[in-house]
């Protein structure tokens, strides 16, 4: 791995949520707990690959830096600064909702 990964405390109130919500709508928490799996496998790729995901529609997220990677119905918002060799991730969110306002 050649970046530290990084995740705010709201990507991880947004993981939460999400997982939570997967356990109550499914009533099985090991359904929830593969989604988060599969979630943070991804993430965990970032590391070796940080440009892996690809530049936002919206042209003020791409303005931004910010890039994105798709886990299902799920956006993975995230930034890499190559000069401290750190990717930051700032957001996981349903890519159903208008999520701009989200990160």
């Amino acid at each position: 791995m050649k970046y530290v990964l990084i995740r705010t405390d709201k990507t991880d109130d947004q993981l939460s949520d999400i997982i939570h919500y997967i356990a109550a709508d499914s009533g099985n928490v090991n359904i929830a707990l593969a989604y988060l799996d599969k979630i943070e496998a991804t993430v965990m790729q970032l590391g070796d690959f940080p440009y892996q995901g690809v530049q936002p529609r919206y042209s003020i997220l791409r303005r931004q830096r910010y890039r994105v990677l798709i886990v299902e119905r799920h956006l993975i918002f995230y930034k890499v600064n190559e000069a401290e060799k750190i990717v930051c991730v700032y957001a996981v969110v349903d890519g159903r909702r208008e999520y701009r306002s989200l990160i």
